[in-house]
């Protein structure tokens, strides 16, 4: 971790920051092992959040690879290697000095200080908005609450591209708690970072829950259901479907969502913190856009590089009255099929939807079918089916089971970054996929390419306690 540490704290970072209210920029020097002055004020620590909010929509990180790496390794998308693009990560041939591996690296641990930077600042803040020191601590709550969940999802993301759960070790992460560019700290393990995983989601909850100042008409702002949310994600990927099923019901009574409707559901990645069905997304907007860098460039026919086809056989899998089967476009430059109803905006103007609820009731279908309720799981089910299809096209199913989950996953899902993560945790091996969209090899759990490689500039710090992982030339 040093090195990504000091490298974080030289630099000067600046936070543009998109609400429906407003735009906040603010500009902070770092000086070596803290910031320049302690923060002091309400508003200094609000431009803190959204600078952690800023870092996860990083072209690296959620705003692109992030999402893009698992849709190459699966059965769902393949990279055609138009202009080079993830031609590593399509071909198992990354190393140690690998730009997909050490981008969102340095964006996952640059989120994580922005966070601890906030959950270290003092509560003894002024506020332009009030004096009352009971207000104020409730505001400063509001927010430690936000960055604990940001420091909880991003250590959770880091546990699934570099972990070793199904690449055959034990190994983690390293888990830094506090903004030290001095640390040299080791890996913790697979449990250690689980634990600290679940301990930050939690604190998270107990800040936000009942607090005043949450935010639950404003996406871009985490808020204790949000957090839930996320939280279903985790414990599915862990396999604590108990744990799921009572998020996944407290999201479902909370009744601020919806799934999207047949009419809806193709504009609902056009509309910027205003879709019914979404739960949290990072603002961008034509302030932040991404351009050439976004999502649109690699998955959409009318984008920069056009450089991710979706499958035939997802293609084909999807009925022709199910309004899903409309997303799909093809392009004049490349052949097959790619994906123009999600993030359409060839500017990278659409706000990146971190979380949907359609994926929350997938959760608890799945959840549901694993030592739940059938005939929830069935109620599940029939949610989001019921919503793919005009009233007059839809024959409402009897059952559904795991192999029909699956199948709906890959459909709603598909292009958000979430294939690789699902056939791992199920125990399915991941397809090797040439330029063509042909499969060449399956990768089987316990392959240790199954974990990105520890990037060279993390390891090859003298002393460092870092580990690398094995298989890679560090």
């Amino acid at each position: 971790m040093k090195k990504y540490i000091i490298l974080f704290s030289s630099l000067v970072l600046t936070t543009i920051a998109v609400t429906s209210c407003s735009e906040d920029f603010v500009e902070t020097q770092f000086n070596q092992s803290k910031p320049q002055e302690d923060i002091k004020t309400i508003e200094e620590l609000q431009s803190f959040v959204f600078g952690a909010y800023g870092t996860m929509r990083s072209a690296s990180y959620y705003g692109c690879d992030f999402l893009m790496i698992p849709e190459i390794r699966s059965d769902e998308m393949y990279s055609n290697n138009r202009s080079g693009y993830y031609n590593t990560v399509s071909n198992y041939t990354m190393v140690s000095a690998d730009a997909y591996s050490s981008g969102p690296y340095t964006a996952m641990y640059t989120a994580i200080a922005k966070a601890n930077i906030i959950l270290a600042t003092s509560d003894n803040l002024t506020w332009s908005q009030s004096t009352n020191p009971s207000e104020i601590s409730e505001k400063v709550k509001s927010l430690k609450g936000q960055a604990y969940a940001i420091r909880g999802q991003a250590l959770f993301d880091l546990l699934r591209l570099y972990g070793q759960k199904y690449s055959g070790g034990t190994l983690g992460v390293v888990i830094p708690l506090k903004f030290d560019p001095s640390a040299n700290m080791a890996r913790s393990t697979i449990v250690q970072t689980q634990a600290q995983i679940e301990s930050d989601f939690n604190n998270a909850v107990a800040d936000l829950n009942g607090n005043s100042y949450v935010n639950f008409s404003d996406k871009t702002l985490l808020n204790t259901f949000s957090v839930k949310a996320l939280m279903s994600r985790y414990f599915l990927y862990k396999g604590d479907y108990p744990a799921v099923r009572t998020l996944v019901n407290d999201v479902v009574n909370s009744a601020k969502y919806s799934i999207a409707t047949y009419d809806s559901y193709l504009t609902t990645f056009t509309l910027n913190n205003a879709a019914s069905n979404s739960i949290f997304e990072l603002a961008v907007g034509p302030i932040a856009a991404l351009g050439s860098t976004s999502i649109n460039g690699k998955i959409n026919p009318d984008g920069a590089y056009v450089n991710m086809p979706v499958k035939d056989a997802v293609y084909n899998s999807i009925n022709a009255k199910d309004i899903r089967s409309q997303i799909f476009g093809t392009s004049g430059i490349a052949s097959g099929n790619f994906i123009k109803g999600k993030y359409s905006n060839t500017n990278g103007e659409d706000n990146i939807k971190v979380i949907r609820y359609e994926e929350v009731i997938l959760n608890g279908l799945e959840a549901e079918l694993n030592g739940g309720s059938a005939a929830k799981a069935l109620d599940y089910y029939k949610m989001i089916l019921s919503n793919r299809f005009k009233p007059a096209d839809y024959v409402e199913p009897s059952n559904v089971d795991m192999g029909m989950l699956r199948t709906e996953r890959s459909k709603e899902l598909l292009g958000e970054g979430f294939r690789m993560w699902d056939l791992m945790r199920w125990g399915m091996a991941i397809p090797k996929t040439n330029t063509a969209g042909v499969v060449t090899e399956n990768i089987t759990i316990g392959n240790n390419k199954l974990a990105f490689p520890i990037p060279l500039a993390e390891t090859n710090v003298a002393g460092t306690l870092v580990t690398s992982n094995p298989g890679y030339d560090n």
